[in-house]
């Protein structure tokens, strides 16, 4: 019998999905499952770009450019240039999601077995695309009791080898919610010219910082111009993940026309989705100061609610819709399926995202999870009771 790939064999099953089927089986048996595991945003996606999608009056669905419209660039850079961030149309290819961005960005400037180091715990696809790539995550540990703030610079000094070829943060960040400051940002920049490396910053939710603190982008810092790569999408800022729309920004000739090559192979990112993109750029900045408010007030009640629970200890995030929770259990993972298949409280039960999965370390985050804050305040409430009625109950 034919065999599949060994890069197929150490491609990991994603923490925040795989215990779907368990959760299908609940609803089976008729009981309410509270979604905690996965950052599907309940806020309404703007209806402009909606309509937009609606409305067209496209003949043919084509394709278009392998970098993305122009329109569609034209008016990312000038949102980017909005946000103090000065980049032309030329320095962005849009890509499919996010997810593509990054993986465009491994390959253009990665080979086989080179190595990035990325401080963990940190979004858990991150071990897919280094699997796919061939590439080597080489970990430096943030901890839950420095609130996940950027490990020392000594710290990631020591790990640089010359295989290395770039650190990637997640700003702010997921799983943690931690927002890097700007001097944070400029520690990273100092040593990835120090030691001419790249730095890849994943900002995807950097609408999303709370308590009066801006976001500051790689793209911000001029000298590191040829080793920033900047990855972003639309689906957490315009709750639009289904659009699959994200992209690449650098000021890098090179990486530019390297990345452009991975984008000209699969032809060109979905003609409808731009089309509701550019719209969604339309969006007035109330949208982002109701939405805020709504994510720091759902965030107040999560930590108030776990902070009542004995043995429990919670991150504070300051940004994007999730929170690291160490919780007085073994093994996550037996326990995030013991409460679907095995535990609920008038019928409900909750979800949520072993964060084990989002650390490459062995071993390490066994007795955490993930909760994404992004149910109303009524639900969050309920789901922190079923938390706390289930750790009196559960024997590991």
């Amino acid at each position: 019998m034919p065999t599949i790939s060994q890069k197929g064999q150490l491609m990991p099953q994603s923490p925040i999905r795989k215990l779907v089927p368990y959760a299908e089986k609940a609803y089976q048996e008729g009981k309410v499952v509270y979604h905690l595991n996965i950052g599907q945003p309940d806020i309404k996606t703007p209806e402009v770009a909606l309509d937009a999608v609606k409305v067209h009056s496209l003949d043919i669905l084509a394709y278009t450019r392998s970098e993305g419209s122009d329109g569609y660039r034209d008016k990312i850079a000038a949102y980017y240039n909005n946000h103090d961030i000065k980049v032309t149309k030329e320095e962005i290819i849009v890509t499919t999601g996010g997810s593509e961005a990054l993986l465009f960005a491994f390959g253009s400037i990665m080979d086989t077995d080179d190595e990035i180091i990325i401080p963990e715990p940190f979004y858990a696809n991150y071990n897919g695309f280094s699997t796919a790539s061939g590439v080597n995550i080489v970990p430096v540990i943030s901890k839950i009791e420095d609130n996940f703030a950027l490990p020392p610079i000594e710290e990631f000094e020591k790990l640089i080898t010359p295989k290395t070829k770039a650190i990637l943060i997640c700003n702010p960040g997921n799983p943690t919610g931690y927002l890097y400051s700007k001097e944070e940002i400029q520690k990273l920049a100092a040593i990835v010219k120090k030691h001419d490396l790249f730095l890849i910053a994943d900002e995807v939710y950097r609408e999303f910082a709370y308590d009066g603190v801006s976001h500051y982008s790689i793209m911000q810092e001029e000298s590191i111009q040829e080793h920033a790569i900047m990855i972003d999408s639309v689906s957490k800022r315009y709750s639009m993940c289904g659009a699959r729309i994200g992209c690449l920004v650098s000021k890098n000739k090179q990486i530019i026309a390297t990345a452009l090559k991975f984008a000209q192979a699969r032809l060109s990112p979905p003609t409808l989705a731009q089309i509701a993109s550019e719209a969604a750029l339309q969006t007035p900045q109330s949208y982002f100061t109701d939405v805020i408010d709504e994510y720091v007030d759902r965030r107040d009640t999560l930590i108030s609610e776990l902070e009542k629970i004995e043995g429990v200890k919670v991150a504070k995030p300051k940004g994007a819709f999730y929170c690291i929770v160490e919780l007085p259990v073994k093994n996550s993972d037996d326990f995030a399926q013991w409460l679907l298949e095995n535990f609920d409280v008038n019928g409900e039960t909750i979800m949520v995202a072993p964060a084990a999965g989002f650390y490459s370390t062995p071993g390490v985050g066994l007795n955490q999870i993930r909760i994404a804050y992004v149910l109303n305040k009524e639900s969050l409430v309920k789901a922190v009771n079923i938390l706390k009625e289930a750790l009196k109950v559960y024997k590991d």
